[in-house]
């Protein structure tokens, strides 16, 4: 890879065709198998933190899924996130690119996953930052259950999805079933992942990774379709 397509705090996502093997290229990722931009991210933390539900906070009930689009825009008001999504196919390495490292910007949809919206996990990656300035997901770790995601489809989909849980994983304890499997069956998610912590020059990675899940809670399709 030349300079300008080097990914950032670990953005690199290996796949195959079984789960099994996805899973396992996830857990690559997650550990941060690539270099990194050699800054900083928040928060830093012990092994795994969790955010959690707020005291009394009541959440929306989930949206049945749906046929799922191919995101072209996601927002996160909360934290003053409007960005494209690309989806990201394979490079000569077997290893699916992030969005380039000069388009800190953008957020990469892993495109031969789930699309939004429907039954399983969509996984969005976006950069926390690059040698010179915050990136897209700077302060995804900000972001609390309650909040709103929004992702806008090709074809004019609007769907929303609502926080229900943002926890930071080590590389020590990164477990891709946990962040990348559905945690209820049958239902829509969606994943928004960037790297956090510390970066470990030494190591050339970021020391975790910020997850922010999301569930469907609304859906509609563009007038006259």
């Amino acid at each position: 890879m030349s300079g300008e397509d080097k990914p950032s705090g670990g953005a690199r996502l290996l796949t195959g065709v079984a789960w099994a093997v996805l899973l396992l290229a996830l857990w690559l990722w997650g550990r941060g198998t690539a270099d990194g931009p050699g800054g900083s991210s928040a928060p830093t933390t012990g092994d795994v933190a969790a955010v959690g539900r707020p005291l009394g906070a009541v959440l929306p009930p989930a949206h049945a899924p749906v046929e799922g689009a191919a995101p072209q825009r996601v927002e996160v008001p909360s934290i003053g996130v409007t960005a494209p999504v690309v989806p990201r196919g394979l490079d000569t390495t077997g290893a699916v690119d992030p969005p380039p490292y000069s388009q800190p910007s953008r957020v990469g949809w892993y495109g031969d996953g789930t699309r939004p919206g429907a039954a399983g996990a969509a996984l969005l990656v976006g950069h926390v930052d690059t040698e010179s300035r915050p990136a897209v997901f700077y302060h995804l770790s900000a972001t609390r259950p309650g909040a709103k995601v929004r992702v806008t489809g090709a074809g004019g989909e609007s769907l929303e999805f609502t926080v229900d849980d943002v926890q930071v994983f080590t590389r020590e304890r990164f477990d891709p079933q946990k962040v990348y499997g559905p945690r209820e069956s049958g239902r829509a998610e969606l994943r928004l992942i960037t790297c956090g912590g510390t970066y470990d020059k030494k190591a050339r990675t970021y020391t975790a990774n910020v997850v922010v899940s999301a569930y469907l809670t609304g859906a509609s399709s563009p007038a006259g379709v």
